[in-house]
């Protein structure tokens, strides 16, 4: 690692506030003495506000072990946890940077006009104050991680049975880190994530793009901006669109909200202000209860909440959008806790229809 300090404090919550929600009382072995002893030795390793959580993984831990499960299994959840927690480490560092994952394809050619694509397009978004992280590898990945640098590159690796090895720029590099596991990797890619391109790509990237869709269609994830890139007059993006217009959408598979959560264009320009103009002035949300509260770099405007009112009131259960302070549930992020607020009581999903929001947020 390097030198800079690897303690993390209550980072972005990728989910838009369900880690938050979760229960953080610890479990119980059954046994009240087992309960104390793990108690006891947390207490002596001085986890700080994590004791809890980590008193709740041991007791896991050992009733899998108590359960018998197979040694399979048990190899599984370790080496994941593992992952993870390397994962959070190496992030860890760089919370206050903005960050961009980039797919594609691993045999992508230096020249062909997708690659050269990619290396500028990362090279605008670095210049933009975002880090780029690929998968490490050829292709796509290697352009991406060559536009944006070194310094400001992460690579996800996988492990593969006929091996992936890193790119040259980002080999050896500090912010590499070999996953093993394809979940444990795509779960980096997005909740570390503050925006989503795509390049042209075969099954991993139609993999990992139909998996981001899904989540944050689902609200699963938080909304990002999602961009599909073609090279110059390419057709890649715009036969997939087809393909979702025509079988998709007609047949009532997906709503037409759902296609403001992504973009389409082989436009560099249009790429880099549709994922750095999504944060102008919007910063992040989580929900407390009920409430949606959305974090803002200024302060919403007498007229811009009156169009929201007008505009947007499908999206909220009841009331109205209103101004506000940081909530007293928002203590456990004190570092968003000076930024303007926008708080309504927000329906569950609409996913694309609250992008629609955000935009209109950042055009004030």
């Amino acid at each position: 690692m390097s030198k800079r300090a690897h303690l993390r404090r209550d980072a972005r919550d990728f989910t838009g506030g369900g880690i938050f929600g979760l229960p953080g009382a610890p479990g119980t072995t059954g046994d009240s003495i087992f309960d104390e002893r793990i108690k006891d030795l947390v207490d002596d390793w001085a986890c700080g506000r994590a004791n809890g959580l980590v008193r709740e993984m041991i007791v896991t831990a050992l009733k899998m072990g108590r359960n018998c499960l197979s040694e399979g299994d048990m190899k599984l959840y370790s080496r994941s946890l593992k992952e993870m927690r390397r994962a959070s480490l190496v992030f860890g560092p760089y919370e206050d940077e903005r960050k961009l994952s980039i797919f594609g394809s691993a045999r992508t050619k230096p020249s062909e006009p997708e690659f050269k694509a990619a290396v500028a397009f990362a090279k605008r978004m670095r210049e933009a104050g975002f880090m780029t992280i690929t998968g490490a590898g050829p292709g796509i990945m290697e352009a991406a991680q060559e536009g944006a640098g070194r310094d400001g590159s992460f690579g996800l690796n996988i492990k593969l049975p006929f091996e992936q090895s890193a790119n040259p720029t980002i080999d050896g590099d500090e912010k590499l880190i070999n996953f093993n596991y394809f979940f444990t990797r795509k779960l980096a890619f997005v909740k570390e994530s503050d925006g989503i391109a795509a390049f042209p790509g075969g099954f991993g990237t139609m993999d990992e793009l139909f998996e981001v869709l899904t989540l944050v269609q689902t609200g699963k994830a938080q909304v990002v901006p999602i961009v599909l890139i073609d090279a110059k007059g390419g057709t890649y993006w715009k036969t997939w669109l087809r393909f979702v217009k025509d079988h998709l959408f007609r047949l009532g598979l997906i709503s037409e909200d759902d296609f403001h959560l992504f973009k389409v264009t082989d436009d560099l320009d249009e790429a880099v202000e549709d994922i750095a103009g999504f944060y102008r002035n919007f910063h992040s949300y989580r929900y407390v209860g009920k409430r949606l509260v959305m974090r803002l770099q200024k302060p919403v405007t007498p007229e811009l909440l009156g169009r929201l009112n007008a505009n947007f009131l499908d999206l909220i259960e009841e009331g109205a959008y209103h101004t506000s302070e940081a909530l007293p549930q928002e203590e456990d992020e004190p570092h968003l806790k000076n930024l303007p607020r926008l708080i309504c009581t927000k329906k569950r999903g609409l996913a694309g229809r609250f992008r629609q929001l955000i935009d209109c947020v950042n055009e004030g």
